[in-house]
């Protein structure tokens, strides 16, 4: 039986301030084979994740360039992605969100596209209006269908894959909301009737297990229910459920909700303290700092029995590394998780696990020429 030699990756969201050159080093130094850059709008509506490590307004030919020579330098891959609601919220921002993706696509194109192994990460987002009707799911579905259909084929038509990764991103709206499902391909029922609907190979998954540990699901089982030809690369985040008064008294089956605050003095009851403390957990990186939820051991293995050769993005939200603010717990954080995974993922050798670099492909420097910037109005939407 062949060692596994799976890559690890670093999510450039955890760097928001430092230049693209900066995140190339940070990488290599964290002993990382690859690196997902994140490409938000700058005049975007979200304040959590905000890294913006290529200039999505300018970006050519030459820019792309320019970039698979830094990246084949550094002996590292690249992948690309933002993450926001394409199907529901301010009707604004969802047209500036659709037609984000379509430049995240045309520069993935430009980088070589899946011939390169550079995917686009998106969310789905959901619509809550339709969502709060009866039949709302279905409803979402059909308004994914009616969003993603073109800019599925505009991604095929280009060589270029899309990935959505499954956070149900929970505290994306105020904590006064009842249900806090708000990205469509939050479990894997959606990801599947999403196949099933739109039956082309250009979109797939970053599966995330943090996300499932949380809703009591086994990410090893979800694995096992996997469509293994969708599955492209594991998001590496830790979350340690935790046992607490919230709890206790709101259960585990529904999110912690908002009531008067003075009446919740008087019943002692806890109410949320943000809009992202409603399902009482912490998120980690693993290995860093204590133990979490899930057996990392039986999931890497339920993988590999699958055949999976992907890459283990590490993306870092750890209230202890990243959530300090403090660059060098970042980089801690992950450091420890490399070691962490080096046992489950690299071949032993001389000097321990390693990543056997043997099999490694430089990105193609033959850049296609350029092409005009989409818009969904030009896709017809």
């Amino acid at each position: 039986m062949q060692p596994h030699n799976n890559p690890i990756w670093v999510m450039s969201s955890a760097f928001p301030g430092l230049s693209l050159e900066q995140v190339i080093e940070k990488t290599v130094g964290i002993g990382a084979q690859g690196l997902d850059l994140c490409v938000f709008r700058r005049d975007g509506t979200r304040n959590d994740h905000i890294a913006t490590h290529l200039d999505y307004e300018n970006f050519t030919p030459d820019t792309a360039r320019r970039v698979i020579d830094a990246f084949n330098r550094a002996g590292l891959s690249l992948s690309i992605g933002a993450f926001e609601n394409l199907i529901g919220g301010d009707s604004v921002q969802r047209r500036r969100n659709q037609d984000h993706l379509l430049r995240l696509i045309r520069m993935a194109h430009l980088l070589g596209g899946d011939a390169n192994g550079v995917k686009v990460g998106t969310f789905v987002g959901y619509h809550h209006e339709l969502g709060a009707q009866e039949g709302g799911f279905q409803k979402n579905l059909d308004e994914y269908v009616k969003v993603f259909a073109p800019i599925i084929r505009y991604a095929e038509d280009l060589g270029v894959t899309l990935l959505y990764e499954n956070c149900p991103m929970e505290g994306w709206r105020a904590a006064g909301y009842t249900t806090t499902f708000n990205n469509l391909p939050g479990v894997l029922a959606a990801r599947k009737l999403m196949y099933a609907l739109i039956p082309s190979p250009a979109h797939g998954e970053i599966y995330d297990p943090s996300h499932d540990v949380w809703q009591h699901t086994n990410p090893a089982d979800v694995i096992r229910e996997t469509d293994m030809s969708r599955l492209h690369r594991i998001h590496v985040k830790a979350t340690r459920n935790l046992q607490n008064r919230t709890r206790t008294h709101w259960g585990s089956m529904y999110p912690a909700q908002t009531v008067q605050p003075d009446l919740a003095r008087r019943a002692g009851i806890p109410l949320p303290a943000h809009d992202w403390d409603r399902h009482n957990y912490e998120a980690m990186m693993p290995g860093f700092g204590g133990s979490d939820s899930m057996d990392w051991r039986e999931f890497a293995e339920v993988l590999h029995e699958r055949g999976f050769k992907g890459a283990f993005e590490m993306e870092n939200e750890a209230n202890n590394s990243k959530g300090t603010g403090n660059l060098g717990a970042t980089v801690q954080g992950f450091r420890a998780t490399v070691g962490f995974l080096a046992p489950m993922l690299w071949p032993l050798g001389e000097e321990g696990y390693a990543y056997d670099r043997t099999g490694h492909r430089p990105l193609s420097e033959s850049v296609p020429g350029d092409i005009p910037l989409r818009t969904m109005d030009d896709l017809g939407q």
